[in-house]
C-alpha cells in the first residue's frame, strides 16, 4: 500500500517539507496507545535468532537507522515501532545551526536516490541531550558528532570533544563524522595527520573514565585505497572500534540530477560494498564495520554482510520502500 498509494502522494511535495510533516504526523498518531501497539505488531519482528552482539552491546537485530534521518533525537519513541535494532542520531554539533540554504534535499526517483546538502542542520548538543535523557525505551542509540560550520579545522577537535563529553553518559556509541561533503573542508579531517590528532584526543578523553565508549569513524566513499589505508592505520593505532562505510558520495555519474550535495541510495550500493570488502580484508578483521549505502531489501543486506559488514544501516531505502521494510528484511535474514 505504501509504494502504490502513499508514496506517490508524498513524492508530489518538497522532500524536506514532507520529512518534517512526517515527524509531526508520527508524533501525533503514535501518541494514541492503541495505534502504537498496532504499529509494533505490524512492523516489528522480534526473534532471538536476529540478535547480535557488537562493541560490547546487544542489538535486537542487524538493521539500524542511519544518521541524518532523526538528527535531533525527536523520534526515538516512535522509531521503536518500526523494528530497528539501533538508531543513530545527528550529526550533532556543539551549537545549533540552520544548515545550508533551501532547497537542499532532492529526490532522484529513477535512480532510487537522494541528493542532500543539508549542512549539519541540528538543534545543538544541549537540546538534543535533553531529548536523549528523556528517552526511556530500549533502543541502542548512537551519537554521530561533528563540528560547527564556523569552526575552523584547526579548532575542530574542541567541537568533537564538547559533544563527546556531554553525551557520553547517555548514548551507547559514538560516530566521528569527518566525511560529510556538505560542510566546507570537513573531509580534510580524514587525512592521516588530522584524523590521528582528532582520534588521539577523543580516545584520551574516552580512556580517562571508567566506562569506555565504543568509537567509530564514518568515512567517505570517494577515498583512494591509499587514503583508506591511512585511515585504517590511524584507527587501529588508536583502538577505534569500528568504521561506518560509507557516507554519501560526491560522484554524479549516470545520475539524472546535477544538484550539488551528497548522493545516497542505489548509486552508492556497489561503491560502499567495495570499500567494506577492502576494509575487512586489509584490516584482517581488526576493525568492525557498519555498512551503509543503497539498501532496499533483504538481498541488499545479505550482500553488505557478505562483503564484510557486521551491522548495516538504512535511510534512503526506507523512504522509498516504506515502514514495513525492516520487518521484511529481518524475515529474509531468518530464512538464510
Amino acid at each position: 500500500m505504501y509504494k502504490k498509494l502513499i508514496r506517490p502522494i508524498l513524492f508530489l511535495f518538497n522532500p524536506e517539507s514532507i520529512h518534517n510533516f512526517s515527524f509531526i504526523f508520527l508524533k501525533i498518531i503514535l501518541k494514541i496507545p492503541f495505534l502504537k501497539s498496532f504499529a509494533k505488531v505490524f512492523f516489528v519482528l522480534n526473534d532471538n535468532k536476529l540478535k547480535t552482539s557488537l562493541f560490547g552491546l546487544k542489538f535486537k537485530n542487524k538493521i539500524g537507522l542511519a544518521a541524518g534521518f532523526d538528527k535531533n533525537a525527536e523520534l526515538l519513541n516512535e522509531m521503536e515501532c518500526f523494528g530497528f535494532g539501533h538508531v543513530e542520531v545527528g550529526t550533532i554539533t556543539p551549537k545549533p545551526q540552520s544548515g545550508n540554504p533551501k532547497p537542499r534535499l532532492f529526490r532522484l526517483k529513477s535512480n532510487k536516490a537522494l541528493i542532500n546538502r543539508m549542512g549539519f542542520n541540528n538543534d545543538g548538543v544541549n537540546k538534543i541531550l535533553n531529548r536523549i535523557k528523556s528517552y526511556k525505551g530500549d533502543l541502542i542509540i548512537g551519537a554521530n558528532i561533528g563540528k560547527n560550520k564556523v569552526t575552523p579545522n584547526s579548532k575542530a577537535i574542541d567541537d568533537y570533544l564538547i559533544c563527546f563529553k556531554k553525551l557520553r553518559k547517555y548514548v551507547h556509541y559514538f560516530v566521528i563524522n569527518v566525511s560529510s561533503p556538505n560542510t566546507p573542508n570537513l573531509r580534510e579531517l580524514q587525512s592521516k595527520k588530522n584524523l590521528n590528532m582528532l582520534i588521539e584526543k577523543i580516545q584520551s578523553e574516552n580512556f580517562s573514565k571508567n566506562k569506555i565508549m565504543p568509537i567509530l569513524v564514518k568515512i567517505a566513499p570517494d577515498l583512494s585505497q591509499l587514503e583508506i589505508d591511512d585511515i585504517l592505520d590511524v584507527c587501529i593505532k588508536n583502538k577505534v572500534d569500528g568504521i561506518i562505510a560509507t557516507n554519501t558520495t560526491i560522484s554524479k555519474e549516470n545520475l539524472n540530477n546535477g544538484e550539488d550535495g551528497g548522493v545516497s541510495g542505489k548509486p552508492l550500493f556497489e561503491k560502499s560494498n567495495d570499500i567494506i570488502n577492502y576494509l575487512k580484508i586489509k584490516s584482517k578483521n581488526k576493525i568492525k564495520i557498519i555498512g551503509v549505502g543503497g539498501i532496499f531489501n533483504g538481498d541488499d543486506v545479505h550482500k553488505k554482510l557478505s562483503s564484510g559488514a557486521d551491522l548495516v544501516q538504512v535511510y534512503t531505502g526506507w523512504i522509498y520502500e516504506g515502514p514495513s521494510m525492516i520487518k521484511k528484511i529481518n524475515k529474509s535474514l531468518l530464512k538464510k
